[in-house]
C-alpha cells in the first residue's frame, strides 16, 4: 500500500437512502487536488444467517449519476450475482461538502476506488466478480481493467459488461478534433473551468416529476449537471484516445448498446425509444478493440442506461446480460 494510504475499511455498513433492504459503506480515499475523498458501496441487506453468493457484481454508474436502479440488482442476483453499487467519489452518496460535485482532473483516480471496492466485495466471499459499468462508468472500467492486465495473482474482474459506454465525444468534428487538442492546453493551466453543460432533456424525460418513469434526487443527479470542466473533460479525450488506439482487456466483455441514437442536445420524439446521449456508431466501432473476447449487443428501442428504458427493450437488456453470464460464467 502506498505511504499515507487509508487503511482497508471495517465492514462498518450503515442503513442507505434507497431503503431497508440497502445498507452502504464509506471507503475512505488518499486525499486529492480537493482533499479529502471518499467512495460509497453500497448492497442489498442480508437476512441473518444469508451466506450470500459465492459470486458478486460491482456496478460503476455515469457521469452526473449515481446507484438508484433497484431493479438492476434484481436482474443480477435472478442470475446468481451478489449486487455490489459503488458510487464514484465527488459523486451521488461520496460527495463531501468541499468538493466541486462530479469533478476530478484525471480519471485514473477512480482506480484507487475501485481496487478498494473489488478488495471488499472480495473479502466477503466472493470468488469471481463482475465490472459493470454504465457510460463514463464503461470507460472507467474499461482503462482499469486494461491497466491491470496480466497481473500474477489474475484478473482484477472475471468479466465486464458495459452498459452504453462512452468511448468518443457525440459532437462534431470541430469539437472532437480542435477543441480537445485546446482542451490540452486549457485543462492543464485551469482544470476546474467550466467548458460545458449537460443537456437537460435526457435526464428530463427520466424523472417523474417531469412525466418520467423514475425517481432519484435530482441534488445528485441535476437534468443539466454541475459544469464540465476542463480537466476532467482533457481526461476523458485522453481515454477515449487509448480506447481507439485498442486495449487489451484480458477477461471476456459484453457491450451493449441501443440499436439507434437520437439528438443529443434537444427534445424529440425518440427519447424513450433511442440513446439520445451518445453515438451508437462510435460504441459499435470501438468496441472489437477492448480486447480479444468482446461480445457486441444492440437492443432495440433501447435508451441511453438500458436498465431505464421502456418495456420491452428493458427485458430484453436484461435478458441479453444474463443470458451472456449463463454461456460465458456458467455457475
Amino acid at each position: 500500500m502506498a505511504a499515507g494510504a487509508p487503511s482497508e475499511p471495517a465492514a462498518d455498513w450503515r442503513p442507505d437512502v434507497l431503503g431497508e433492504d440497502w445498507e452502504a459503506l464509506t471507503v475512505p480515499l488518499l486525499a486529492d487536488d480537493q482533499g479529502e475523498a471518499v467512495t460509497t458501496l453500497v448492497r442489498r441487506v442480508r437476512t441473518d444467517g444469508d451466506p450470500g453468493r459465492r459470486r458478486a457484481v460491482l456496478y460503476v454508474h455515469g457521469y452526473v449519476d449515481y446507484f438508484f436502479q433497484r431493479h438492476l440488482a434484481e436482474v443480477w442476483e435472478d442470475a446468481g450475482f451478489d449486487f455490489y453499487a459503488l458510487d464514484l467519489r465527488n459523486h451521488g452518496r461520496s460527495m463531501l461538502e468541499h468538493q466541486q460535485p462530479n469533478a476530478v482532473t484525471d480519471i485514473a483516480l477512480h482506480a484507487e476506488e475501485l481496487d478498494r471496492a473489488v478488495a471488499v466485495v472480495r473479502a466477503e466471499g466472493h470468488e469471481v466478480v463482475v465490472g459493470h459499468g454504465h457510460s463514463t462508468g464503461g470507460l472507467v472500467l474499461s482503462l482499469w481493467a486494461h491497466a491491470r492486465r496480466d497481473r500474477p495473482q489474475g484478473p482484477v474482474v472475471d468479466a465486464l459488461v458495459l452498459n452504453s459506454p462512452w468511448f468518443d465525444l457525440n459532437r462534431s468534428w470541430f469539437d472532437r478534433v480542435v477543441t480537445t487538442a485546446a482542451l490540452e492546453v486549457v485543462g492543464g493551466l485551469a482544470p476546474r473551468l467550466v467548458v460545458g453543460q449537460l443537456a437537460p432533456h435526457y435526464g428530463t424525460h427520466l424523472h417523474v416529476d417531469s412525466g418520467g418513469s423514475w425517481e432519484y434526487d435530482l441534488a445528485w443527479k441535476p437534468h443539466d449537471g454541475f459544469g464540465v470542466r476542463a480537466g476532467w473533460m482533457r481526461s476523458i479525450r485522453r481515454g477515449h484516445r487509448a480506447v481507439a488506439r485498442g486495449l487489451a482487456i484480458d477477461v471476456p466483455v459484453l457491450v451493449c448498446t441501443s440499436s439507434a441514437s437520437g439528438p443529443h442536445d434537444r427534445w424529440h420524439d425518440a427519447l424513450d425509444s433511442t440513446d439520445s446521449v451518445l453515438d451508437v456508431d462510435q460504441i459499435l466501432a470501438r468496441a472489437p478493440g477492448l480486447g480479444p473476447d468482446v461480445t457486441v449487443v444492440q437492443v432495440p428501442d433501447g435508451v441511453h442506461d438500458l436498465i431505464l428504458s421502456a418495456e420491452p427493450a428493458r427485458q430484453a437488456y436484461a435478458d441479453a446480460v444474463t443470458e451472456w453470464l449463463a454461456r460465458r460464467l456458467p455457475a
